[in-house]
C-alpha cells in the first residue's frame, strides 16, 4: 500500500466532487478502513456499514465552511469519524442484547479478534516495528513526530532548524525508506520463519 501525503487542492477536489479524486478517496480509506475493522468486527456486513458511515459522515463534513482546514490531518480526520462511528456500532450491538425480554435469551455478540487475525495483526506489528528499527534514529524519530504524535510541523520545523519545505522533502524520504524496509520480500520471509 502506498501512503499518500495529502494537500489543499486535493480537498478542494474533493468538496468539488471531482469524481477522481472521489474515486481515489474511496479506494484508499477503503483498504486502511477495512484493515482497522476486520480483528474488531466479525460481520462483513458491519464492516461495509460502518465504512459507508464513515464516508458519509467525512464526506459531509469536508463540503461544510467550517469543516477540515488542515489537509495534512484527512487521514486522522478519517480515522477518528471511523472510531466514532466503530463506537456507535459497539454501543448499538450492546442495546441489542439488553433490550430483549427476560424470558427470552440474550444475544451474545463476540466482538473479540479471531486467533486468525490476531496473528496478522502481530505479524503486522511485528514488521512494522522491524522495517522502523531499520531506519536510522533520525528518520525513525521523524515519522513517529509526524504520523504517529501528528505534532505540529511548524514547531517540528523549528525544532530541527529547518524550512517547511525541507521538512516535507524529509519526510518524503523517510518514508520512501520505511516503504523500501517494510516492503522488503526478505523481511517477510524472515518474519514468516519466527513463528
Amino acid at each position: 500500500m502506498e501512503f499518500v501525503t495529502f494537500d489543499s487542492d486535493y480537498l478542494a477536489k474533493l468538496r468539488a466532487r471531482d469524481p477522481a479524486t472521489q474515486l481515489h478517496f474511496v479506494q484508499y480509506f477503503s483498504e486502511l478502513i477495512q484493515l482497522k475493522l476486520r480483528s474488531r468486527v466479525a460481520s462483513h456486513e458491519a464492516i461495509e456499514d460502518i465504512r459507508q458511515e464513515t464516508f458519509a459522515r467525512v464526506l459531509l463534513m469536508l463540503r461544510k465552511e467550517d469543516g477540515l482546514r488542515q489537509a495534512e490531518r484527512l487521514g486522522s480526520f478519517v480515522n477518528s469519524v471511523c472510531n466514532h462511528v466503530l463506537h456507535e456500532y459497539y454501543r448499538s450491538q450492546k442495546k441489542v442484547g439488553t433490550s430483549l425480554d427476560d424470558t427470552q435469551e440474550s444475544v451474545y455478540v463476540d466482538l473479540r479478534p479471531s486467533p486468525l487475525s490476531q496473528m496478522e495483526s502481530a505479524d503486522r506489528v511485528r514488521l512494522v516495528r522491524q522495517s522502523l528499527n531499520a531506519l536510522t534514529p533520525r528518520d525513525r524519530q521523524l515519522l513517529q513526530a509526524v504520523i504517529m504524535e501528528e505534532r505540529d510541523k511548524d514547531e517540528l520545523c523549528e525544532q530541527m532548524g529547518v524550512t517547511r519545505e525541507y521538512l516535507r522533502v524529509l519526510v518524503h524520504r523517510a518514508k520512501q525508506l520505511f516503504r523500501s524496509k517494510y516492503d522488503c520480500p526478505s523481511q517477510i520471509q524472515k518474519l514468516g520463519t519466527q513463528r
